[in-house]
């Protein structure tokens, strides 16, 4: 069976990779950037599905500090969409 999920666990600790490796000694920079970059990049319907998958206790193979961003900046992951001119 395919989980849907799975696809987004692995771009989001491609992402967490990247970033941890720009701020090796800053774990709270690297948390702020991935968020950032879920939150500009990614669709509100991603964030959800992973964010979901997260709080049901799936997501294993999600790298600590993605999950931890992903925890930590969650309001701002779930946030209303702003409203496009």
């Amino acid at each position: 069976m395919h989980n849907p999920t799975a696809q987004l666990v692995k771009m989001a600790n491609q992402i967490g990779s990247f970033f941890q490796a720009q701020t090796p000694n800053d774990s709270v920079a690297a948390r702020q950037a991935i968020a950032g970059h879920l939150k500009s990049f990614w669709a509100p319907s991603m964030r959800r599905q992973l964010i979901g998958e997260l709080d049901a206790g799936g997501a294993g193979d999600l790298m600590p500090i993605v999950a931890s961003a992903v925890r930590s900046h969650r309001d701002k992951l779930v946030g209303a969409a702003q409203p496009q001119p």
